[in-house]
C-alpha cells in the first residue's frame, strides 16, 4: 500500500513539474512576439536591425501594417525592466537621452523585450496591446 502511495505521490510531482515548466518557459521574447502576433491574425514582416543609442542591446525590426516596430530583447527580465526603468512617462527621454521623435512614441515592455513604436496607427498600436498589455510609456 506505502508503495503506491509513494508512487502516486512521486507521479503527482513530476506533472506538476511539467506543468509548472509550460508556464514558465512561455516568457514573451521577440520569436514569441511575432508567433502571437500571427496568431492574433496580423501580418507580421521581419526585417533589418536598429540601433537606438539609449539601448544597451540592438532592436529588430518587424511590420505590421506596414510600420516599423523596433524589439529590443534582453538576456533575462530583470537587464530589461532596469532599461525600462529609464524611459521617462512620456517617452520623451530615456535616460540621460533627450528624443526627438517624428510622431507619437509608444513603449511596450513584457517578458524580455522592449518595443517601440513610433506614429499613430490604431492597427498597430491594437495589437501590440493586444498581445504585450497597456504601454508603460508613451503618449
Amino acid at each position: 500500500m506505502k508503495s503506491r502511495i509513494v508512487g502516486f505521490l512521486i507521479a503527482a510531482a513530476l506533472v506538476a513539474g511539467l506543468v509548472a515548466g509550460c508556464t514558465t518557459s512561455g516568457v514573451m521574447n521577440y520569436s514569441r512576439l511575432v508567433d502571437d502576433l500571427k496568431k492574433g491574425g496580423y501580418t507580421v514582416q521581419t526585417g533589418g536591425e536598429v540601433n537606438q543609442p539609449f539601448f544597451s542591446v540592438k532592436g529588430k525590426v518587424i511590420k505590421i501594417a506596414n510600420e516599423d516596430v523596433q524589439v529590443f530583447e534582453y538576456k533575462d527580465e530583470s537587464a530589461m525592466q532596469t532599461e525600462a526603468s529609464q524611459v521617462s512617462p512620456t517617452g520623451s527621454s530615456v535616460g540621460t537621452s533627450m528624443a526627438t521623435w517624428m510622431s507619437t512614441p509608444h513603449f511596450y515592455k513584457a517578458g524580455k523585450i522592449i518595443v517601440l513604436y513610433v506614429g499613430e496607427n490604431a492597427t498597430v498600436t491594437g495589437a501590440l496591446v493586444k498581445v504585450l498589455g497597456a504601454q508603460f510609456a508613451g503618449r
